[in-house]
């Protein structure tokens, strides 16, 4: 499971995102950007981040460290935004913190070069999890010490959000056209045959199992979080084999 933390102190909003995360600092004295599940699509934006980050480092991509946080809304008192206030007290309990990467930068395609390797690898997962929000407007993407860092999954596998249709829509392409790495000639192919024999059921499993069980609760048609585990599993099984064959948009 996800190391647990607490929140011992609120430091500032960060106004970047619509979900107006937070940067926290926790009782292992480590420094957190916190995404709530008070916040947009609540609970399963965080469950999107914690499957597609923890399905990103076992495949060998950077993502920040993740960790569950423990909220105490009194933390926010002080903050003078009403709208922090209102989101830090519909978020008590367990919510989601990312290591903070201090002096990273945002990601210029102008100023920092991508190999094709490393372009493909990306533009492959992110047409494996249907990333919709990594384009050249908003590329989710860091530089920390020289290298690239992914960030911010809250915007994937929209098939959880209508699970009576998730089959049908996970089947279908992933255009990348539009995707910040694009330009860089993506090699997909080499990416496909690196990554996609990575990715099993016994993977998946280990991976959904680090969703927090409180995040699965009272799910529509699953009488219980292993079954909602199972079923965010199950298009990311299928995708895998041949999304590589999906993507539109890199040549």
């Amino acid at each position: 499971m996800l190391k647990e933390v607490t929140a011992t102190r609120y430091i500032t909003p960060l106004r970047e995102g619509g979900s107006l995360p937070g940067l926290v600092e926790a009782d292992d004295f480590g420094t957190y950007v916190m995404k709530f599940t008070g916040a947009g699509q609540g609970r399963k934006t965080l469950v999107a981040e914690v499957v597609c980050g923890e399905l990103a480092r076992r495949l060998g991509l950077r993502v920040p460290r993740l960790v569950t946080v423990e909220l105490d809304p009194v933390l926010g008192l002080g903050e003078p935004d009403q709208q922090v206030q209102d989101l830090l007290r519909s978020s008590r309990g367990t919510n989601l913190g990312m290591d903070f990467l201090p002096g990273a930068l945002g990601f210029d395609p102008l100023a920092f070069p991508v190999s094709p390797g490393e372009a493909g690898r990306i533009v492959w997962f992110d047409a494996l999890v249907n990333n919709v929000d990594r384009s050249w407007r908003n590329p989710n993407l860091l530089v920390h010490h020289g290298e690239l860092w992914l960030i911010d999954h809250g915007a994937t596998m929209i098939w959880q959000h209508n699970w009576p249709t998730a089959e049908t829509s996970a089947a279908r392409p992933y255009d990348a056209s539009d995707h910040a790495l694009a330009t860089f000639a993506p090699d997909v192919e080499a990416a496909a045959a690196q990554l996609a024999p990575q990715v099993t059921a016994d993977l998946l499993a280990e991976v959904t199992a680090e969703i927090p069980d409180v995040w699965l609760a009272d799910e529509p048609g699953f009488d219980t979080p292993d079954a909602l585990r199972r079923a965010y599993a199950a298009p990311l099984l299928a995708r895998a084999a041949v999304i590589h064959e999906r993507i539109e948009g890199t040549k």
